[in-house]
């Protein structure tokens, strides 16, 4: 995937060839929605996107009616397209989804991932860790994604992968409120560092209940805001 800078603009995709356009951006826009590179309430412009990505506009409308098909982004009033708001209720009701689907595919990960693969999500947590305490946010997020989707390409799921990204495309955007007003916040160790000291014992059930763990003390600050704010709507970007 080509970088996406990590503002909110239009201006985070870059180039794509031309055979299968539709396809390339779909997949682009897709990438960058569950890493969080866009915030919920974006608005994407058509013109100035397919000038990013050369590409026509065709391609570039094909693609976010996609993506408003699978209810990552959605149509306003005057057929304007932005990245979809989420409630509190919605937030957690796709977190009862990911708490079963996300156990299961760590649990099938655990025997199957080699200490290579294990060696590099302790990097990936690193390097979350160093973001979040030099306050770069979007950099966090993303770190954060990629150690979850590093742990779920190991389970051998491909079934339950396609699902789970389709609740990360929802799921990315949002995260970004998490900083720095809704921290991930634990009442012992990062639940990461759980995940991988089970990984490496190979405790499939521990792992389970590490990344389980990770969803509900980590996202709790996060519950907090969307419930006291109404949901994302209601909430302005950092630097906004």
């Amino acid at each position: 995937m080509a970088d996406i800078d990590q503002s909110p603009g239009d201006n985070g995709v870059g180039p794509v060839a031309r055979d299968s356009l539709t396809g390339l951006v779909y997949s682009n826009l897709r990438q960058a929605l569950m890493e969080g590179r866009f915030w919920p309430g974006h608005r994407f412009k058509i013109r100035e996107l397919a000038a990013t990505m050369n590409v026509s506009e065709t391609p570039i409308r094909e693609a976010l009616m996609q993506l408003v098909r699978g209810r990552a982004l959605e149509m306003q009033a005057g057929r304007s397209i932005i990245v979809a708001h989420m409630t509190a209720k919605q937030y957690i009701e796709l977190r009862t989804v990911r708490l079963f689907l996300e156990g299961l595919a760590a649990e099938h990960a655990t025997t199957r991932v080699s200490e290579a693969d294990i060696d590099r999500m302790e990097t990936i947590h690193e390097e979350l860790i160093s973001a979040e305490q030099q306050q770069r946010w979007s950099d966090a997020v993303r770190a954060n994604w990629q150690f979850h989707r590093s742990l779920y390409e190991g389970s051998e799921l491909p079934e339950v992968l396609a699902i789970l990204d389709d609740i990360w495309m929802r799921n990315g955007p949002l995260l970004n409120f998490h900083y720095p007003n809704a921290p991930p916040t634990y009442p012992n160790e990062h639940q990461h560092l759980s995940v991988l000291k089970y990984l490496r014992q190979r405790r499939p059930d521990k792992v389970r209940e590490a990344i389980q763990a990770d969803m509900m003390e980590g996202g709790q600050n996060l519950v907090r805001l969307l419930e006291k704010s109404g949901g994302t709507r209601y909430l302005t970007p950092a630097g906004a």
